[in-house]
């Protein structure tokens, strides 16, 4: 049976935050070269990502829609995030 698509995003989010590494200091963040701006990048996507808990928490329902925009975001995120040597290509975001 598949999960419902509030159940759905909440594992996602989840997925996200294991995947992406937001604790990385200012320091870590801007050391090298810099192909797009990533701590830009991970305050957005921590940003998508609290929001979405807190819809959730409220009871909101997201459409598969909602849940395919937030992956694929985070995809182009983690993408971003490896051209800066900050992940390895073998944790992407599903």
């Amino acid at each position: 049976m598949k999960p419902s698509t509030p159940d759905a995003m909440a594992s996602l989010i989840n997925d996200i935050r294991g995947a992406i590494p937001f604790g990385l200091s200012e320091a870590e963040l801007c050391s090298g070269t810099c192909k797009g701006c990533s701590k830009k990048l991970l305050e957005f996507l921590d940003q998508e990502l609290s929001d979405w808990s807190m819809r959730l928490n409220a009871g909101d329902k997201p459409n598969l829609g909602d849940i395919h925009r937030l992956a694929k975001t985070a995809r182009k995120i983690y993408t971003a995030l490896e051209k800066n040597n900050l992940v390895q290509a073998s944790r992407a975001v599903s």
